[in-house]
């Protein structure tokens, strides 16, 4: 079987020419430019590779992109003081806050305190109730992303029977009540599976379609999916390989080499979701950016 492998950076930058277009045009018709804000607390190396990456993005783009950095050390209040001057800033958009945040700091506090209105990232307890009723809000960015892909794929799933392994708020669950709602790219009857299921296997060879967001190399093998699944492996994890100049390679929650023999289509670690992850925060800063003229205009 020939296996087609969805390339998450060709249509990642497929998205963003699409995207610096549609910014230079709100520009010069509204004199509107999207403002992204981003508040990374700490020098987390991994977090500190994220923003840098976000912020190379909007300039390409054309978002306006601003950081505020503070010490690990910092107190909390003073990360919701941040907070709420960039919800209050009405050339910011979007907001995105950094994680993990250092030990010590209430991450749902702060998350929690974003504007819905500028929550580019999905996770407010409000965009996540709009998600649940379909109603219009931003959807969380690596579940919207992996929808892109099927839908810009040309993979149908209405109808098709969905798998995802893992349950988290940021991928597993909304991107199984994404799936089944009644809209195009969805309409799929979809199962969650996690570390209480018993007999993983079993659901995973029932899968025209499945999602892995475990967070464990190898989770799924090829003796455990069906010939011609529809494969996308959210999982990024650093494993050692001497062979490599850093000394660690990055591999999915999905033995590749094994199930690329046996699906009909795959999503690669690099190269799959990751990049359409910052393409959707991108399009969900735009979108703010639309709305918030619509609002104003209305006015």
């Amino acid at each position: 079987m020939s296996t087609r492998i969805l390339d998450g950076e060709e249509l990642a930058a497929t998205m963003r020419a699409e995207m610096t277009e549609e910014v230079a045009q709100l520009k010069e018709s509204h004199d509107l430019v999207p403002g992204l804000g981003v508040i990374l607390v700490g020098e987390n190396p991994a977090s500190v590779s994220y923003v840098r990456g976000k912020r190379r993005a909007c300039e390409k783009v054309g978002v306006h992109s601003i950081e505020t950095r503070m010490p690990a050390d910092v107190p909390e209040e003073e990360i919701l003081k941040e907070v709420v001057r960039m919800n209050e800033d009405e050339s910011i958009h979007g907001i995105l806050v950094q994680l993990p945040l250092p030990d010590g700091i209430d991450e749902g506090r702060i998350l929690n305190a974003v504007d819905p209105n500028k929550d580019v990232d999905g996770l407010h307890p409000v965009n996540l109730g709009k998600l649940m009723r379909q109603e219009e809000g931003f959807l969380p960015c690596t579940p919207h992303g992996i929808k892109m892909i099927l839908i810009r794929s040309g993979i149908e799933v209405q109808g098709k029977n969905v798998v995802v392994v893992g349950r988290s708020t940021l991928v597993g669950r909304p991107v199984a009540n994404i799936l089944t709602q009644k809209a195009e790219g969805a309409n799929a009857t979809v199962t969650i599976c996690h570390t209480g299921t018993t007999d993983l296997a079993a659901y995973t060879k029932a899968a025209d379609i499945l999602i892995v967001a475990a967070g464990r190399p190898g989770t799924v093998t090829a003796d455990m999916v069906k010939e011609g699944v529809v494969v996308i492996d959210v999982g990024v994890e650093q494993i050692p390989d001497p062979s490599k100049k850093r000394g660690y390679r990055l591999v999915g929650d999905v033995d590749f080499d094994g199930v690329s023999k046996k699906a009909s289509a795959i999503t690669p670690v690099p190269g799959g979701v990751g990049p359409m992850t910052i393409t959707m925060l991108l399009y969900n800063t735009i979108l703010s950016a639309k709305r918030t003229h619509t609002r104003l205009r209305n006015q």
